[in-house]
């Protein structure tokens, strides 16, 4: 057995840039990103449409340190647009905004990707979170991978924070969810027999000219393609630090048991991707107001049961990773409900878009 994984963190959250006169996103003047990178150097990443900007923290020991970085990103990405009249948003979509309006980041590879994906790559306006937790051996890095899959429609239920879509309503508590999927190699991956199997697959469909590098292979959870990471992108990025910092613990949570179970020559029973993919429709349409199927069982349950046996799972490293109050966070979320359903509620309230605009913006801010 190799030995044991850091389990290191990295965190990256992708954010609108909002005018907050007209509540539109607005294309960010290559003055405020220079000024950006001058600060952040490269913490801060353009992505492939203009409103949008990434932060990413560097490598993290703990949940603690996670948590002071990522407060310290959003704090300052915050005071770098506030001191140019534009304010920062945490939502998987933005409410009003139409994507045929939004220009694309001038740059080779988003034209590559629009070249490739035409308008399913222009309508792609969304924005996620991606928590990295650290496997440096290959081999044990594939193998969590598929016994991971399992879990993610469970987190990510608890992170739908994307209801609206070019204005409307649209019935889904994650509509990025949606959107995503229109894009080849994205949503959960199949599970490989080894990290042979899965590097065969990626020089294939390098060989094959499908993609050039395993960066083009988009899944729910991945190998990052250049660090020794798990990198789980399954996330609508989330109003608050709060609920970002309970996402990565549970990530890092779950991946720290399933290692224990690995190590120890036991395992996690692993099902279809067309089965779990079942699971994550219904987290994508219901967050956690609906059913989740127990596949053990085979039964549907209430996510709030299956919350349960999740924190129950991890329950025992918790504790020795610092993150028992991050991780049962997710007793708050299902009190006050996700970003989807806070959302909806200030929607129903005012049955106006801009008043959940301004609300998400608040809620970005929220304790920084």
């Amino acid at each position: 057995m190799p030995q044991q994984p850091s389990f290191t963190l990295g965190i990256e959250e992708e954010f609108q840039v909002i005018d907050p006169d007209s509540r539109e996103l607005k294309s960010h003047i290559a003055e405020l990103f220079a000024e950006g990178e001058k600060r952040l150097k490269d913490e801060i990443k353009r992505e492939m449409h203009d409103p949008v900007i990434e932060v990413g923290t560097p490598i993290c020991r703990d949940i603690a340190e996670a948590r002071r970085e990522v407060t310290r990103l959003r704090g300052e990405i915050s005071r770098l647009l506030r001191e140019n009249n534009l304010r920062i948003a945490a939502a998987g979509t933005h409410p009003i905004s139409h994507w045929a309006n939004v220009p694309i980041t001038p740059a080779a590879r988003y034209d590559q990707i629009v070249y490739d994906l035409q308008m399913v790559a222009r309508a792609n306006l969304i924005f996620g979170l991606h928590v990295h937790v650290a496997i440096e051996d290959n081999e044990t890095r594939i193998a969590i991978m598929n016994a991971a899959r399992y879990f993610l429609p469970h987190i990510f239920a608890l992170s739908t924070n994307s209801p609206f879509w070019c204005g409307h309503n649209t019935g889904w508590k994650s509509y990025r969810a949606k959107v995503f999927e229109r894009f080849p190699r994205t949503g959960l991956p199949d599970s490989f027999r080894g990290w042979s199997e899965y590097d065969e697959y990626v020089q294939l469909l390098i060989r094959t000219r499908c993609i050039d590098n395993a960066k083009k292979i988009w899944w729910d959870v991945r190998p990052h393609p250049f660090f020794p990471t798990l990198e789980y992108r399954v996330c609508d990025v989330p109003l608050r630090v709060d609920e970002t910092i309970c996402f990565a613990a549970l990530f890092q949570a779950v991946t720290v048991k399933l290692y224990r179970l690995y190590s120890q020559n036991m395992g996690w029973r692993l099902y279809r991707k067309s089965l779990l993919t079942e699971n994550k429709a219904r987290a994508a349409r219901f967050g956690i107001e609906g059913n989740l199927i127990d596949f053990g069982r085979r039964e549907e349950v209430p996510f709030g049961q299956l919350l349960d046996e999740l924190l129950s799972f991890v329950d025992d490293v918790v504790d020795e990773l610092g993150s028992r109050n991050e991780v049962y966070y997710a007793r708050e979320i299902m009190r006050h409900g996700t970003g989807a359903d806070r959302q909806l509620k200030v929607y129903e309230g005012t049955k106006d878009l801009r008043a959940v605009v301004d609300y998400i913006m608040e809620e970005t801010e929220h304790g920084l």
